[in-house]
């Protein structure tokens, strides 16, 4: 079975260029996750991108199963763009790789649509505790990988504050998008408030 995070690796720089940090989770029972960082350029010079690298090892499997496939099932890194320079964001990582390791932890899978939760702020001071799981294939393609293995998607990270998932949990997550978009909602700025809900 050929390793699939060299492939994963080598998509995430052709997308986002050479990252300018790493660091690397290891929870007990679980594979070593790393977060690579990648800064601004072009004209998005002010954003800044973090993305997982290690999530798409083994397959996502249905905690429901009786006995997990090793080979098939959904497999993600997770995506998150902030703007640079406006809090700490750099401290994202060990909540980042903690998501990342959800699956193997707690049996989930992480698919578009979905909350994660990760019980404190995403950086000193952030307004966030969770995310939404966004539609992938905008920012890194998918990558397809030889039959039978599924290809692994680069799921955008879009981080809510706890009304605004609190909201997500009773409309879903396409009301809650709909309604960022009507407001005109920077989801990219590290210390936005919540959107308007009532």
């Amino acid at each position: 079975m050929a390793d699939v995070l060299p492939l994963v690796e080598a998509r995430l720089l052709s997308a986002l260029g050479e990252p300018d940090a790493r660091a690397a989770v290891t929870f007990l029972g679980t594979d070593r996750i790393e977060v690579l960082r990648f800064p601004g350029g072009g004209q998005e010079g002010d954003i800044v991108r973090y993305a997982t690298l290690g999530m798409s090892a083994q397959p996502m499997a249905d905690p429901t199963a009786v006995l997990a496939d090793p080979v098939k099932g959904p497999r993600a890194e997770l995506v998150l763009s902030v703007r640079s320079g406006l809090a700490d964001t750099d401290k994202v990582l060990r909540p980042l790789a903690v998501l990342a390791a959800s699956p193997q932890v707690e049996g989930v899978v992480v698919a578009p649509g979905a909350s994660l939760d990760v019980g404190e702020a995403l950086w000193p001071g952030a307004p966030f505790t969770s995310v939404l799981v966004a539609e992938p294939g905008g920012l890194v393609e998918d990558l397809e990988l030889d039959a039978p293995l599924d290809p692994v998607r680069f799921l955008p990270l879009l981080p809510m504050t706890p009304n605004e998932a609190a909201w997500k949990r009773v409309h879903g997550a396409q009301a809650l998008q709909e309604r960022w978009l009507t407001q005109g909602t920077d989801l990219r700025d590290p210390s936005r408030r919540s959107v308007p809900l009532e």
